[in-house]
């Protein structure tokens, strides 16, 4: 697989006043949220014909071989296609068994940048059913799409889907844990089938975050519901390409967010505590319409709070491919080494290896190309 060229279209313009994040506070009615539940406008065209394996990769091209049969496995007769009763691998549910015996989904683990996101997508694309039958959302936009509509409301909402895709899978406290076993077990037995995306397998989920021993039951229904498959590989935002760029000057960054139509520009301090008044199921509209992500004066993430709301505005920036262009320390200093070392690691790895990818395709704007 290969990064996303530079993001076209993106031409200087006469001066303008740039657009600012910090100024930004969206709010997002509930139905909307269920109308947006698919995949973002990076992954809008990916298909599995459009993912490279790495040829030392094996499990990746497995990967690819089960999850197609898993999309095949999902249809159903014109009559159910309407209703979304058909369950996993076409059962109907008249015949489907209300405790089903054995796992109702995929879950994809492996480390940041093997294209997980980009083959959850593909499944969600590959699946025969009406787009309103299908679902795909990060964790974070299921869990506020409850508490918008509800947990009773939210299983009557989802529970007419073939399938519900969930990216970017952790369970960071023990609300959601209990919040989200519930919720799964709810959409099996109506027949929804699953499949998830984390860096982190299921039964290890909460692990170095939270207690989660005490949590142990609601975490092993959750690993019940699944068979994990394990893609291993390189990060291939970065595989055969150059470093990212150094961070350029304020004045720079300046004056490219003056000369680029919708481009934002904000000093990074202010938009880390503008993204503490932000819920993070958000941070999608929060970008919305943008072209280009300017910031000056990046620094050290002060916190632990701080760096997971800049995870998902990483990830959202990166879902809409939009260019970030930097002043200050390069992105892989923004996270302590304390950070790194501890239970969010790969969260922070992988959001330096999107904002790195990001700052590769903003690098021709700075130097006016």
């Amino acid at each position: 697989m290969s990064s996303s060229p530079a993001a076209p279209g993106l031409r200087p313009t006469a001066d303008a006043a740039p657009l600012s994040l910090c100024a930004r506070e969206p709010r997002v009615p509930a139905d909307r949220l269920v109308a947006e539940m698919v995949p973002p406008p990076r992954f809008d065209a990916v298909r599995f014909s459009t993912y490279v394996p790495d040829p030392k990769q094996p499990s990746q091209t497995e990967a690819v071989r089960v999850l197609e049969g898993f999309a095949a496995g999902l249809t159903g007769g014109a009559s159910d296609a309407g209703s979304g009763r058909r369950g996993l691998f076409g059962l109907g549910r008249s015949r489907a068994p209300k405790t089903p015996a054995g796992p109702r989904g995929v879950y994809l683990d492996g480390g940041y940048g093997v294209g997980k996101t980009h083959l959850l997508a593909s499944l969600w694309h590959a699946t025969p059913a009406a787009p309103e039958l299908k679902a795909f959302g990060t964790f974070v936009e299921l869990t506020n799409l409850v508490g918008a509509l509800g947990f009773q409301q939210t299983v009557a909402t989802l529970s007419g889907h073939r399938l519900l895709c969930i990216d970017e899978f952790e369970l960071d406290d023990p609300g959601d844990t209990v919040l989200v076993s519930s919720l799964l077990a709810r959409l099996v037995e109506a027949g929804v089938a699953l499949a998830a995306t984390s860096n982190t397998l299921p039964g290890k989920l909460g692990e170095g975050r939270f207690a989660s021993a005490d949590f142990l039951r609601e975490i092993q229904g959750l690993s019940a519901h699944f068979r994990s498959l394990r893609i291993d590989g390189d990060d291939y935002r970065h595989r055969g390409l150059p470093e990212a760029p150094e961070p350029f000057t304020d004045e720079q960054v300046t004056r490219a967010a003056h000369a680029t139509a919708g481009a934002s520009l904000d000093a990074f301090p202010a938009l880390l505590d503008h993204l503490a008044r932000v819920h993070p199921s958000r941070y999608g509209a929060l970008t919305e319409d943008l072209r280009l992500v300017c910031l000056t004066d990046v620094r050290p993430v002060p916190d632990q709070s701080t760096a997971l709301r800049l995870v998902v505005l990483a990830d959202r920036l990166y879902d809409r491919e939009v260019p970030v262009l930097a002043s200050g320390l390069p992105f892989d200093k923004l996270f302590s080494d304390e950070m790194l070392n501890g239970g969010y690691r790969k969260k922070y790895l992988r959001a330096i290896s999107r904002l790195t990818a990001l700052a590769r395709d903003a690098k021709g704007l700075a130097e006016g190309r």
